[in-house]
């Protein structure tokens, strides 16, 4: 019994992480349907699932390992939290596409509103994946400068470096 719940946890967080990483992705996906569907006799997703899977990078995919690792170390409290995090982040959201359709003034029909929210959502996880990157950029490039600037000079004197102690050449009596 311990076993089959650890497999149906780690079909949920794979389930989750997939889905939500294509959401971030901007990739659209149904939630309606169930195209992609785990075979537990061995072990592998078949149908939508799979295929995203193959389109993810290897750095992504080695990313989806350890987040799914993580998931199966969490303890039910900690999963939970997870989910309810998660479940607030896409209300979160799809309020905000909500708000920004209403406040663009446009009249859809239903139809037309899924659409507009979906691309609303597509381009939105864009943009914060180029922001982050952006950010991290900036980050990588304040912390080379910070480097360079309390690196000691190589031959100055009076500075010695912390990795090579001073040895004394005189004899101590």
């Amino acid at each position: 019994m311990g076993r089959r719940l650890k497999v149906i946890g780690l079909i949920g967080a794979l389930s989750v992480s997939v889905s939500s990483f294509a959401f971030a992705q901007g990739k659209p996906q149904s939630l309606g349907t169930r195209k992609g569907v785990f075979n537990r006799h061995n072990g592998q997703f078949k149908g939508a699932a799979r295929e995203r899977w193959f389109q993810l990078s290897p750095e992504d995919r080695q990313t989806f390992r350890k987040n799914a690792e993580r998931w199966l170390q969490m303890s039910p409290d900690e999963r939970k939290v997870m989910r309810d995090r998660e479940i607030l982040r896409r209300e979160r959201i799809r309020s905000e596409a909500e708000a920004v359709l209403r406040d663009s003034g446009l009249r859809l029909d239903q139809a037309k509103r899924d659409l507009f929210q979906e691309r609303y959502l597509q381009e939105r996880g864009r943009i914060d994946r180029e922001l982050r990157q952006e950010y991290e950029t900036r980050r990588q490039q304040q912390l080379e400068r910070l480097k360079k600037e309390f690196q000691p000079p190589e031959n100055s004197p009076g500075v010695s470096s912390t990795s090579t102690p001073a040895v004394s050449t005189s004899p101590s009596h």
